[in-house]
């Protein structure tokens, strides 16, 4: 299913010449991907309560299109790829500004943790389609 969210930039998201802050556009990415665990019925803290958690083993981001001050953002996340046991998955994000231009491609790879033992878990059944859900690329692939 496709998702994106809007944000509305903030002072605090720019560096003194009212450029954005490159760190800035990964941390609407981030939001948008904790959003869209809510969005697929399965939010964070549920996700918590049973002891699992997202974690992050790289991040790319590769600028395009400057966002100025007073600008809105769009992030979208898309499926890059999944391990066939759902417990690795890279997700894309692309960051649109008002006009809707690209200003960014994001892409992460990231797993899921056990939050207890601290290593890496497969999700438990109820959350078979968590990921499914989420709209491919078209350059997908299983890894």
């Amino acid at each position: 299913m496709a998702f994106e969210v809007s944000f509305n930039t903030k002072w605090s998201d720019f560096d003194p010449n009212r450029h954005m802050r490159h760190t800035a556009y990964n941390d609407y990415a981030a939001e948008a991907r904790i959003r869209y665990f809510a969005f697929a019925g399965h939010p964070v803290n549920e996700l918590a309560s049973d002891g699992i958690g997202p974690i992050l083993f790289e991040e790319f981001t590769s600028f395009r299109k400057e966002i100025h001050f007073g600008e809105s953002v769009t992030v979208n996340c898309k499926l890059l790829g999944m391990s066939d046991d759902k417990r690795k998955w890279k997700i894309r994000h692309e960051v649109l500004n008002t006009e809707g231009d690209l200003s960014a491609v994001i892409e992460v790879f990231g797993a899921w943790i056990d939050l207890h033992k601290r290593r890496l878990t497969i999700l438990p059944p109820k959350y078979d389609d968590l990921m499914d859900q989420m709209d491919k690329t078209d350059d997908y692939q299983t890894i």
